[in-house]
């Protein structure tokens, strides 16, 4: 399965646009600030499923802050993170978040910093920002049918 993750579009899209339409992925997904990017996306490509979480500059919200996907057998813990308090550094809460809601991987964004580690068993997924900033960025989820994850982070072109 073949997925790519994006967060903190902020209202630029295009380059979101470009990496789907070169991707080709069989989900998207955005971790929020760029909710209305996503429903742009959504317009773009009727035929990839895109789910979405909303960030903490996605007013007028009512979509839950956090959700828990399924994705080709594994569960996925999605959250912008700026309820976890992320950008301190420490992912103990939003670790525990998701170990508690039985998932495998964890993704967020609000830190514009990209990252994919293993910590404890736990696969955590940063995509960066794809909006705004020097080094932005999207990341490519693979997950293979016996449970491998491969996860690249590229660059919005």
């Amino acid at each position: 399965m073949k997925i790519a993750v994006f967060s903190d579009t902020h209202g630029l899209v295009q380059g979101m646009i470009d990496a789907v339409r070169e991707y080709r992925p069989d989900q998207v997904i955005h971790l929020g600030d760029g909710m209305r990017d996503a429903e742009r996306l959504r317009r773009e490509f009727p035929e990839i499923p895109v789910c979405t979480v909303p960030g903490n500059c996605d007013y007028d919200s009512c979509n839950p802050e956090y959700k828990v996907i399924d994705l080709g057998g594994m569960k996925a813990f999605l959250t912008h993170g700026h309820r976890y308090a992320v950008r301190s550094g420490r992912l103990d809460t939003l670790l525990y978040a998701a170990e508690c809601s039985g998932a495998q991987i964890v993704m967020f964004g609000h830190t514009h910093r990209a990252g994919f580690e293993n910590i404890g068993g736990m696969f955590v997924l940063n995509p960066g920002t794809a909006g705004q900033g020097p080094d932005r960025t999207w990341a490519k989820l693979e997950l293979g049918p016996t449970g491998e994850i491969h996860c690249e982070i590229c660059k919005i072109k």
